[in-house]
């Protein structure tokens, strides 16, 4: 007695273990299995060799973008290819083909709602140029550098955030722009329901801000010129790069050219005036930048004896305490 029977001619096709019918595997299926499990490893040693091919190739640091896209290029070129000869495998009729297909677009569509945006959100991102690997972005709430890129998510290198916005979910202990360590994977369907910011795309700079309250009794004009003076000195290099590609943003967009000088603005409170210093920064560095700048600053305003201003109370008076025994 075999274990495993074969069909005979005219009866059901389907092969018998132990005597039981597997229904619907028929030696046509088992074949097609086999085909098809053999051309699915072959395809991935391919992208195996070929992913080794592109290091091999382009192993410089500067072709790390380059390197990425061809990495996108091989993936979603053998994606489709697998997709295209499996469906030829196990349809090779069309009418089958064309009823498979629409019931199975009907069950994901349904069933697979966000994965689908997803990966719509990822074709969005490549083919609207969105972001790349390497751009510093915000991103569904988490701002950081994109560190890889896949066909449903997007990895981030979170950084901190901002005094002002520290309290904001989730949660910070960096308090500037810089990393936390925390790697955090974003959906690809973002893009269809947020605003994605990219800070490095087209033009890797900021215009930055520094404020220094000044007593009304200093010499706020000298306050001025040490701010210009130390701004100026620390973002010379960064002006003249950064002018170069402001002219070819304003060639490619419709806006208008901004001053990219450095510029001081005065505001008036009711304890000081307030000189906020205005300069342009590089999109990665910006804390060492601040942090140079205001040691300077602190030391110009010592050497000009003028003071930064804070808020100072004096208590007048005090109600009389009586302590009852």
């Amino acid at each position: 007695m075999s274990i495993f029977s074969l069909p005979h001619q005219g009866d059901n096709q389907a092969l018998e273990v132990f005597g039981t019918k597997l229904i619907g595997f028929t030696p046509d299926n088992g074949r097609k299995l086999l085909i098809t499990l053999a051309f699915i490893i072959c395809m991935v040693v391919l992208h195996w060799l070929l992913k080794s091919l592109s290091n091999l190739f382009l192993q410089s640091r500067r072709s790390e973008k380059v390197v990425f896209w061809v990495r996108q290029g091989i993936s979603l070129f053998l994606s489709i290819l697998t997709l295209v000869c499996v469906l030829s495998v196990w349809f090779d009729n069309p009418t089958r083909l064309a009823t498979f297909m629409g019931l199975v677009t009907a069950g994901v569509a349904f069933a697979l709602q966000k994965p689908i945006s997803a990966l719509a959100g990822y074709l969005v991102i490549l083919r609207g140029k969105t972001f790349g690997v390497g751009d510093r972005i915000t991103m569904g709430g988490v701002r950081g550098d994109v560190v890889a890129l896949r066909f449903t998510q997007t990895t981030i290198m979170e950084m901190g955030q901002p005094p002002a916005v520290q309290d904001d979910e989730p949660a910070m202990w960096v308090h500037a722009r810089q990393y936390t360590g925390r790697i955090v994977t974003v959906s690809n369907s973002k893009v269809f329901d947020e605003p994605v910011y990219n800070y490095t795309r087209e033009f890797p700079y900021l215009w930055e801000e520094m404020r220094v309250p000044i007593s009304y009794k200093d010499d706020r004009k000298q306050a001025e010129r040490i701010l210009l003076d130390v701004a100026t000195r620390h973002t010379m290099k960064t002006r003249d790069i950064s002018e170069d590609a402001l002219k070819q943003l304003t060639n490619q967009y419709f806006m208008a050219t901004p001053d990219v000088t450095p510029k001081v603005y005065w505001r008036l409170t009711d304890n000081w005036v307030e000189l906020t210093v205005r300069f342009i920064a590089p999109t990665h560095g910006v804390r060492d930048l601040k942090d140079a700048m205001s040691r300077d600053i602190i030391d110009a305003l010592d050497q000009a004896k003028i003071g930064i201003a804070s808020g100072t109370y004096e208590i007048v008076g005090l109600p009389p305490v009586r302590i009852a025994t």
